[in-house]
């Protein structure tokens, strides 16, 4: 049974940071791309970004291009959403997929960015 964890969310006025994490157990961590999304209130899942299998590509929407940094940990069987100059429209609930022949979904971790 895979399971997938994030943590790290939080309260953070505007202009801050917050880094989150996410760790896979049951599986193999490097069979998985890695993925982070966010859903706002009121709003549909969106995909905020990624990082492939190796952690030497990562993507992002452009929305928070510069602002955010994936990385990855084989290691630690953990990934990593660093979230720099946070803004009120970052405030959703964050989402961690391993995604592979199977996708697994994290319980998600809430952001808040106060004006």
């Amino acid at each position: 049974q895979v399971h997938v964890v994030e943590s790290g969310g939080g309260l953070v006025q505007a202009g801050g940071s917050l880094s989150l994490s996410c760790t896979v157990s049951g599986g193999t961590f490097t069979n998985y791309r890695m993925g982070w999304y966010r859903q706002a209130p009121g709003k549909s899942r969106e995909w905020v970004g990624g990082v492939d299998e190796s952690g030497q590509k990562t993507f992002y929407t452009d929305s928070v291009k510069g602002r955010f940094t994936i990385s990855r940990d084989n290691a630690k069987d953990t990934v990593y959403l660093q979230m720099n100059s946070l803004k009120p429209e970052d405030t959703a609930v964050y989402y961690c997929l391993a995604g592979g022949e199977r996708d697994y979904w994290g319980q998600g971790t809430q952001v808040t960015v106060s004006s």
